[in-house]
């Protein structure tokens, strides 16, 4: 007698799911998620790199909003070194955060780059003296590239890799 019961009670919660399913959902109403931030342009940027002590053969790559109103960085900048005409550093997909960095007037965010195989594994090594950076739009980059004089004896090896942009500069050297 138990039993039936058991499975009379998984026939009817069955047959109510089947139900509620064949219903039409109705569209959940828009929450207000504020203003939609413009997107970070390398004209309203201020951009530096510098060495790090670790992790090592990494440094970290800064970017300032210098603009007067708060703007927004997706995805992870994307590099060029001296003349490439490609971008030289993958993203590392990893590191992307659980949103987007907004960046008010004046406030900085962070990017890792990893310039080269740490056990010496990469190949087509290089000095480098030069990083071209643009900002990601989405649908590729924001405007043309801002060009930083890197550090003297910077070497980058085919690894390279940019970590997605993060809100402080430890999480950006995480990777």
């Amino acid at each position: 007698m138990r039993f039936a019961r058991i499975v009379a009670s998984a026939a009817l919660s069955g047959a109510a799911v089947l139900a509620t399913a064949a219903v039409p959902a109705q569209a959940a109403p828009q929450a207000d998620r504020g203003p939609v931030r413009a997107l970070c342009s390398t004209s309203s940027a201020d951009f530096t790199v510098r060495n790090v002590s670790r992790p090592v053969d990494h440094q970290l790559l800064t970017v300032t909003n210098t603009g007067s109103e708060p703007c927004t960085l997706i995805k992870a900048p994307l590099l060029g070194f001296d003349d490439d005409t490609y971008v030289g550093a993958r993203a590392i997909e990893e590191s992307a955060p659980q949103s987007v960095v907004t960046l008010e007037p004046g406030r900085s965010a962070y990017a890792g780059i990893r310039l080269s195989a740490a056990d010496g594994s990469g190949e087509n090594g290089r000095d480098v003296r030069t990083l071209h950076v643009f900002l990601d739009s989405g649908d590729g980059s924001e405007g043309g590239p801002d060009s930083i004089a890197l550090p003297k004896g910077t070497w980058i090896d085919d690894s390279a890799a940019v970590t997605y942009w993060q809100s402080n500069a430890a999480d950006a050297l995480v990777w």
